[in-house]
């Protein structure tokens, strides 16, 4: 074996030795808590809220167990910012990637954490997440490109004391369009780590890399830690040259994630304030407009250097202006990739602000976006290679369809009077240009580009003006592209990115049983396009605008959106999970106050085992094995060995499989095809992958071609996702997702 594949296995062996399985297990109930002293029901896990934080090391596998104890609405979770590459279906966008869980009901997400930074989780279903179901997610690098001695989060989010069933309904209505113009409703306060009260612990003489993310429904936030210096190292997932703030302000739009580096004080004399505050330009506050009572667009936390101490007021700020913020486009990322070009394909969306059969709604390009009964992914994975290229059979989810490969540009013209954060699913995109407030809709003209620019997962675009985005096309799957303000997520600002249906249907993309299972709890087929029928006979199809379009809400009770649950049992805990880590308990209901929304008991679910439903052969092909007594094929006198489907390319033959009545031929410089497990072998190359009734994947002699999970050898090539190695290619830092499952077929030397 080469010393190039050598050094690999070695790297693997250290990498996976690292490695480990971080499994949970929850149960998604009501909880009463009172955060900012106003007490109301939330959507908590087992029982706590705020909802806990998950801390994994990059390497690790995330394997999550979710029982919807909600009682009267279905749900789902989204993994905000992993690109779930070859593993689309674990995103958790309700209709889009999987079927709602029903009440009931349980499903387990697993993928593999590749990537390292800030990150969240929360409901893609039903504008549940402002009612609580959300929480930080971090991702720990041992090999983070700065130093720090601790590290914390904070979170920051608007919130309101009505559940958003109810606020739904008044934005929606064709009250609130007429007298206001189908504003958003104003929250009652602002919260930093769901708390009004925050106390962040700190030392003297220390760097802390903190965490914030903004976890909120609707208005961006600005925060400050008083008498102390912050330096960004990191945004969306994406490190950054070190970044001083000096005397300007950090603005984080919902759905973004940042991190900066602070520095303590020498001596623990006196706390320091942390003061946020809501982007307030973005709520309309004007007089005749409805304000909740109480409302407080400031929050305080402290960061306590000794509890003896007394906690300072927060500084003040006087108005705000755009020359007090740094711009976070000028930003450079730490790996200074150049852009991305030439472009080989360009969308342009124009998203604007309307009144459809008088209730309040969102269109890209005219349209806006209607969910569909077959989730858009199993669309794609089974409408079959004839159709799945035709935006026809998605429906009205606004899909835009890209090829493998292609670098795509997407320019986003926002035509509304307010800000919009856009999220893209699957991806992180290079920023381009970003025009400041009533800076105007791109023209085709670019200016002041940088060479090596920002990268982000969420971009806020201006109130009249315009984005220019761009990615790489190299993660096959469907990806939805929406604002995250989650009033207009309702209201149909919302696009689909189908990637790569070409490629369709792939393995990895098709459901494993429980997120089956979740789609047979509904009436509605799950396969076929938009209407569960084949090809464009779309009769049935969603084309109106749903009559309801509620979350959860407490008291549970039966729901159109759901199916009745089932009758239930306790649930069992299971000795695999780990205990919850501390969290703020709810408080017991003050007297006189509404019911306390009681944890519902659950149907018993399977025990989280090792490897349940998280194993490979779910992430890759299973290998198809030939009958127990044929013998190893060997295809060459110089051939090394090995059991099928296991082949190996040696001098100018390859081993071709086993057929119908018994070993097949060997390959010299004649191809022979046919479906898996009959591969071909091109001259002197083999193919080393695929699976049941695929047609083979074609290789040359100068380069390996096909997606991961098929890998090829070819020469000294050795083809991983998008990286191709050979021997004068160090490759990345860390080796791709699915090494382990390359090194059963490592070409012999």
């Amino acid at each position: 074996m080469g010393k190039f594949n050598l050094l690999l296995l070695a790297s693997l062996a250290a990498k996976l030795a690292a490695a480990k399985d971080v499994y949970l297990d929850w149960n998604v109930t009501w909880v009463n808590a009172s955060p900012d002293g106003f007490e109301r029901p939330v959507i908590g896990i087992n029982g706590q809220w705020p909802c806990p934080q998950i801390d994994v090391d990059v390497g690790d596998r995330l394997i999550v167990d979710v029982y919807n104890g909600l009682g009267n609405q279905s749900t789902g979770i989204h993994w905000h910012g992993f690109h779930q590459y070859a593993t689309g279906v674990m995103d958790g966008a309700s209709g889009v990637t999987q079927c709602p869980l029903a009440p009931g009901s349980h499903m387990q997400y697993h993928f593999d954490v590749n990537q390292t930074g800030t990150y969240w989780y929360h409901s893609h279903n039903m504008a549940q997440y402002p009612d609580g179901f959300r929480g930080p997610l971090i991702v720990h690098d041992p090999k983070a490109p700065f130093h720090y001695d601790e590290e914390f989060t904070m979170t920051l989010t608007d919130w309101y004391h009505r559940q958003m069933p109810d606020l739904l309904k008044e934005y929606e209505s064709e009250e609130n369009e007429a007298a206001f113009g189908g504003l958003e409703p104003v929250p009652n306060s602002a919260l930093i780590n769901d708390n009004s009260n925050t106390k962040i612990k700190v030392l003297p003489n220390k760097t802390y890399l903190v965490h914030i993310v903004c976890l909120g429904n609707w208005p961006g936030h600005t925060w400050v830690f008083d008498g102390h210096e912050m330096t960004v190292v990191e945004v969306d997932g994406i490190y950054t040259e070190p970044t001083p703030v000096g005397d300007k302000l950090l603005r984080i739009a919902t759905g973004q994630r940042m991190s900066v580096l602070i520095h303590t004080k020498a001596d623990a004399s006196k706390n320091f304030a942390i003061w946020d505050t809501m982007d307030i330009n973005m709520m309309f506050i004007f007089e005749g407009r409805p304000i909740p009572q109480g409302y407080n667009p400031n929050a305080t936390a402290w960061l306590v250097y000794d509890e003896a101490k007394p906690l300072p007021p927060p500084p003040v700020f006087h108005e705000l202006t755009p020359d007090h913020f740094i711009d976070d486009v000028l930003l450079v990322p730490l790996d200074k990739e150049p852009v991305l070009e030439p472009v080989q394909h360009q969308i342009i969306i124009d998203a604007f602000s309307t009144e459809i059969d008088g209730v309040k709604r969102f269109t890209v390009n005219n349209k806006t976006y209607i969910p569909q009964d077959v989730p858009t992914l199993y669309t794609a994975n089974t409408i079959g290679a004839e159709f799945s290229s035709n935006p026809e059979v998605y429906g009205q989810v606004n899909p835009f369809i890209v090829k493998y490969g292609e670098v795509v540009e997407i320019v986003i013209n926002n035509h509304h009077n307010n800000l919009h954060p856009w999220h893209l699913h699957g991806h992180q995109f290079q920023v381009l240009q970003r025009t400041p407030v009533d800076g105007g809709y791109f023209t085709g003209q670019y200016k002041n580009v940088s060479h090596t620019p920002i990268k982000r997962d969420t971009i806020m675009v201006q109130n009249h003006g315009h984005v220019v985005i761009r990615f790489r096309a190299d993660n096959p799957g469907v990806w939805l592209l929406h604002c995250h303000v989650e009033w207009h997520v309702e209201a149909g600002l919302m696009a689909t990115i189908i990637e790569a249906p070409e490629t369709f249907p792939q393995s990895e993309h098709a459901p494993p049983k429980s997120h089956y299972d979740a789609c047979a709890a509904y009436p509605d087929p799950s396969n076929g396009n938009a209407a569960g029928k084949q090809g464009l006979d779309l009769t049935g199809a969603n084309t109106q605008i749903p009559a309801e379009n509620h979350g959860a809400m407490y008291p549970p009770g039966k729901s159109s959106k759901a199916p009745s649950p089932p009758p239930q049992q306790p649930k069992p805990t299971t000795s695999a999970s780990p205990a919850p880590a501390p969290t703020q308990q709810a408080p017991p209901p003050a007297s006189g106050s509404a019911p306390v929304a009681p944890k519902p008991p659950a149907q018993p679910v399977e025990a989280i085992q090792p490897m349940t439903e998280a194993q490979p052969t779910d992430y890759y092909p299973e290998p198809v094995q030939p009958p127990a007594h044929d013998e190893p094929i060997y295809a060459h006198q110089d051939e090394s060995d090995g059991p099928w489907p296991q082949p190996h390319t040696d001098h100018n033959h390859a081993q071709v499989g086993y057929g119908s009545d018994g070993p097949a031929d060997v390959a010299d410089t004649q191809d022979i095809k046919g479906p898996w497990p009959n591969p071909h072998a091109d001259k002197s190359y083999a193919q080393v992958g695929g699976e049941p009734g695929e047609t083979p994947i074609e290789v040359t002699n100068t380069d390996t071609k096909g997606s991961w999970p098929y890998p090829q050898s070819n020469d000294q090539y050795i083809t991983e996702g998008d990286h191709t190695y050979h021997q004068h290619d160090d490759g990345p830092k860390d080796l791709p997702k699915g090494y382990e499952y390359w090194q059963q077929y490592e070409r012999q030397e």
